[in-house]
C-alpha cells in the first residue's frame, strides 16, 4: 500500500472510530440518556458511574485523536474495551454481536493507528522484511 493509500485509510479509521465512540457511547453516557442506563444495568453496573465512564472514555479518545499520544489513547481505550468484553462475557451476552464488539472496535483502533504512525508499522509489522540471500544458502 503506498504511503497516500495508507495516509487516507487510517484517517478514514480513525474518524470513523472516533465518531462511531463519540455518537454511541460517549454521548449517551454523558448526557445520562436512558439508552446507555438500559445497556449499563444488565451488565451489573450502577447508573451512577455512566458519568465517570463517559468521561474516561472521552479522556481517551481525546488521547487517541491527538497524533503524538495516539499511541496512549490506543492503549487505554484497549483496555477499556476489554473491561466491555469481560462485562458481556460475565452476564453472557451473545459472543459475536456483543462480547466480541470490543475487538471489532479494536481492530478499527489500531488499523488507524498503524496506517498513520511509521514507528509502529515498524514495531508490529505485517510480514516480515525481507533479508538478502546469504551466500552458500539456497
Amino acid at each position: 500500500m503506498d504511503s497516500r493509500m495508507s495516509l487516507w485509510t487510517g484517517r478514514t479509521l480513525v474518524t470513523l472510530f472516533a465518531a462511531f465512540i463519540l455518537v454511541a457511547s460517549v454521548a449517551p453516557k454523558l448526557a445520562q440518556a436512558q439508552v446507555a442506563k438500559a445497556a449499563m444495568v444488565p451488565l451489573g453496573w450502577s447508573e451512577e458511574h455512566l458519568l465517570t465512564l463517559g468521561l474516561i472514555e472521552l479522556g481517551c479518545l481525546i488521547l487517541y485523536l491527538v497524533p503524538r499520544t495516539r499511541i496512549l489513547g490506543a492503549l487505554l481505550t484497549t483496555a477499556l474495551l476489554g473491561g466491555a468484553i469481560a462485562s458481556h462475557l460475565r452476564v453472557g451476552s451473545p459472543l459475536f454481536s456483543h462480547t466480541l464488539f470490543g475487538i471489532y472496535l479494536g481492530a478499527i483502533l489500531w488499523g488507524g493507528a498503524w496506517l498513520l504512525d511509521p514507528a509502529l508499522r515498524a514495531l508490529v509489522p505485517l510480514r516480515r522484511p525481507s533479508s538478502p540471500a546469504q551466500p552458500g544458502k539456497a
